[in-house]
């Protein structure tokens, strides 16, 4: 009898709450989106909250975030070369594409409302950590020790990433009302994935798009075509 192929997984990753005290919510409605999501599709999904947010220990800061997520890839990844997909909404997407350029069995992105650079705290390192704070994402009062550092992404350059990852499926949805992440970024990390990135805008959307059912409906749509 044949092995049983490794079933597809994708991971499904929230983003950087926006609003103050809304890391203790953020997340919340991922395990009903994962839920969703396996029920239509027939895919294994799994979803996360990354540190400093919701239940899980710790404060924020690019890197760990990074490194945070290739820990989930990592847990869920059922056998080796099982295939995975990520999806990543704000901060995670462009995150997503970092770790899909770095890890080759990654199959596919797609970004929802994100941003096509990670370097937007470094003008202003300690206003960044103050917004931190306000959202909750940060808790610790002597976090971080160096503030330069904390900002930087470091080689984080998800422009950079996404020529790494085509031909690999990308596919970047964006709102083309959203007042937080510039539209200009979505078609940015389309220009740098040409010809094989795909840009999909919604009329009429915000950044908020884990509350879009066309944005769900567009991840489902992806994950129908993707190959075994």
């Amino acid at each position: 009898m044949p092995a049983r192929a490794p079933h597809r997984t994708v991971v499904v990753c929230h983003g950087l709450p926006v609003e103050p005290g809304a890391a203790s919510r953020t997340g919340r409605t991922f395990p009903a989106l994962a839920d969703q999501l396996a029920r239509e599709s027939g895919w294994r999904v799994a979803t996360c909250c990354l540190r400093g947010v919701g239940p899980s220990d710790g404060n924020f800061s690019i890197s760990g975030w990074h490194d945070d997520l290739a820990a989930v890839v990592a847990a869920v990844r059922s056998a080796p070369g099982a295939p995975i997909w990520l999806a990543g909404f704000g901060i995670t997407g462009s995150l997503a594409l970092c770790l899909a350029a770095e890890d080759a069995t990654v199959r596919g992105v797609m970004t929802l409302a994100s941003p096509a650079s990670l370097a937007c705290g470094t003008k202003d390192p300690a206003w960044a950590l103050a917004m931190a704070r306000q959202v909750g994402v940060v808790r610790d009062a002597h976090f971080p020790g160096d503030l330069v550092s904390w900002a930087s992404p470091g080689h984080l350059d998800p422009l950079q990433a996404v020529g790494a990852v085509v031909p690999r499926p990308v596919l970047v949805v964006h709102g083309a009302d959203d007042d937080v992440v510039p539209v200009a970024d979505a078609r940015q990390l389309v220009e740098a994935g040409a010809p094989r990135a795909e840009l999909r805008l919604l009329a009429g959307a915000g950044h908020r798009l884990r509350a879009d059912p066309r944005a769900v409906a567009l991840l489902l749509g992806w994950l129908e075509r993707q190959g075994p």
